[in-house]
């Protein structure tokens, strides 16, 4: 919790009024029981209505003063708790999205949910009873404790037995209490983690008849996070019984004790019934600290936890003196370049890998499955960083150049195609956001999506769902590379970017594509051979390795592993035909 107190420094001054003003209520709050005293004992003992009436008057202006201070402090507590949830919501916000692929792997997308709502919520509201409790339990219980002495020394010997055993009680709650608070934000992450992969991808379960086991899967979650909260607010539940207990057990002895007192002649009416007042100040007080307690352990686990992402190591980012150069000509070299994914063991996904595509050049990435197709366009951009070995645009290593820079030259369509809530218009000028309707029609046609674009009623206004719900896979991709052209990008990335079209829309985008990027080095990744036929250059992948670099004649002739992805495609195209 401490590392995020810095987020309430900006709002100091509101954050500084709240005590302030909780410390008015307090005083009067404790100044209260002596004027209760006055009117017992001499006013209604002596029978002086004057002075009954006069005191009436003072408590009446002193609990309006009380309701001043209490009222003035809640709404001071809660705009600088509001706005310091508001400044630490966006601080994580803004971490995240410097978060490269590396980190993004290491928190799940479900954690990360979790932690800019449920967490920021609960340690906000910690921020909010602190700046009100936290200030008034200590100041109640001190000065409680000071009237009470005040008011009679051998009656106070009975607060020196349930102050102590009170606070034991408490500590011994919050210990095993705190353990209990960390696994229920776990818990929650879980759920969090199977709403989010059944909502993503729920027409997958429907065309498999899986409800029942997504139910199962859920209820099993969910249960799980309801029992380990029962136990922990079983817990908590614990204390306010005990305290209660605790308390009656006081106030039966206060009255035992000033009672015997009060027919020995040592203390008056008065003072006993404002002495239990102060005792129950004290005990609630002291109570109230224990629930601070308990709350700040809980929100202790969430701080840990925001920490945990505020603090993170983001291992891409602009070096501290970059090269002040983009990307002009798109000549990309591979120079030994090999690569392991952070936090994982075995051989490197890429190994000893070394081409060059020069400028205006269309490159092609074949390769089975898992061959690291892939990741080896993701270090081009610096979605990853190479584990050894350089990447180079230009003559440049990416690793000296300014990140944004360099990535504002490159248009990427990545192989899981991601729109955005909002128009197709406001999708497509994701790649300039300055372009006027004439670019975003010309990149649209030469991605082959105008017709279909135009076809909708709203045209290029027609507003698309989550994730782009409302078109079909292939022209959610037609879409992804006419935003990728609205960047006029140097070096353009397709990520198996046309695997949802058919053959004849794919020669057509082909087609438009080479008239398009004819000045761009291309890099293109596919599954399907005839999507690669016409490349300048070939790179077959096999296993991590390059197996073979040529045209797809030479390839043909001369490499086993394109020729057996070759042939088992047109094997399969015959079969079909058959």
């Amino acid at each position: 919790m401490l590392k995020l107190i810095r987020f309430l420094k900006p709002h100091w001054i509101i954050a500084l009024i709240a005590p302030l003003l909780m410390l008015l209520e307090v005083v009067m709050d404790l100044y209260q029981p002596k004027l209760m005293t006055t009117i017992i004992d001499q006013g209604v003992a002596l029978g002086n209505v004057p002075l009954i009436v006069s005191t009436g008057v003072k408590m009446i202006a002193v609990a309006a003063v009380s309701f001043i201070g209490g009222f003035g402090c809640t709404a001071a507590a809660s705009v600088a708790s509001y706005r310091f949830g508001t400044d630490l919501r966006d601080a994580l916000f803004r971490k995240i999205q410097e978060f490269s692929f590396a980190n993004l792997d290491q928190f799940k997308t479900s954690s990360l949910i979790t932690r800019l709502t449920n967490d920021v919520t609960i340690v906000q509201n910690t921020v909010l009873m602190s700046l009100r409790m936290m200030v008034r339990a200590p100041l109640m219980a001190a000065g409680g404790l000071a009237m009470a002495l005040s008011l009679n020394l051998s009656l106070a010997s009975v607060l020196v037995v349930a102050i102590p055993v009170l606070a034991a009680a408490m500590a011994v709650i919050i210990r095993v209490g705190f353990p209990y608070f960390r696994l229920v934000q776990e818990k929650l992450d879980r759920v969090n983690t199977v709403t989010r992969e059944n909502l993503a991808g729920v027409r997958v379960v429907k065309a498999f008849v899986r409800s029942e086991w997504e139910n199962q899967r859920f209820a099993a979650a969910n249960d799980d996070l309801i029992d380990t909260s029962v136990k922990a607010f079983k817990i908590v539940a614990l204390a306010m019984p005990l305290v209660m207990l605790i308390l009656n057990f006081t106030v039966v002895a206060i009255l035992w004790f000033g009672g015997i007192m009060i027919n020995q002649g040592q203390i008056l009416v008065g003072e006993v019934l404002a002495f239990t007042n102060y005792t129950m100040m004290i005990l609630m007080s002291v109570m109230s600290v224990a629930f601070i307690l308990m709350s700040l352990s809980r929100s202790k686990a969430s701080g840990e936890r925001l920490a945990e992402v505020l603090e993170a190591q983001v291992d891409i980012s602009t070096s501290p003196n970059p090269a002040s150069i983009a990307p002009t000509e798109g000549r990309v070299e591979f120079r030994d370049v090999s690569f392991r994914y952070p936090y994982s063991q075995g051989r490197p996904v890429l190994e000893n890998i070394s081409f060059t595509a020069e400028p205006g050049q269309t490159v092609a990435i074949v390769g089975e499955t898992g061959s690291g197709k892939s990741t080896l366009v993701s270090l081009i951009p610096r979605l990853y960083d190479v584990t050894s070995g350089a990447v180079l645009i230009d003559g440049h290593d990416v690793r000296t150049m300014d990140l944004e820079k360099l990535r504002e030259k490159i248009g990427f369509v990545l192989q899981d195609t991601i729109l955005f809530s909002g128009t197709i218009k406001e999708n497509l000028m994701w790649g300039n956001e300055n372009a006027d309707l004439s670019e975003v029609v010309a990149k649209a046609e030469a991605a082959c999506a105008h017709d279909f674009i135009t076809s909708f009623p709203a045209g290029y206004e027609t507003v698309l769902g989550q994730r782009g719900v409302n078109l079909s896979g292939g022209q959610k991709q037609r879409i992804s590379i006419a935003r990728a052209l609205m960047k006029n990008p140097v070096i353009l990335i397709l990520d198996d970017s046309t695997s949802a079209v058919d053959l004849a829309t794919e020669a057509r985008i082909q087609r438009a594509l080479r008239r398009e990027t004819k000045n761009c080095t291309t890099f293109i990744i596919a599954q399907r051979i005839s999507s690669v036929m016409d490349a300048d250059k070939i790179i077959v992948l096999e296993q991590g390795s390059i197996a073979g670099v040529g045209t797809h004649q030479e390839l043909l002739e001369s490499n086993r592993v394109y020729q057996e992805i070759y042939y088992s495609q047109i094997n399969q195209e015959v079969a079909v035909n058959d």
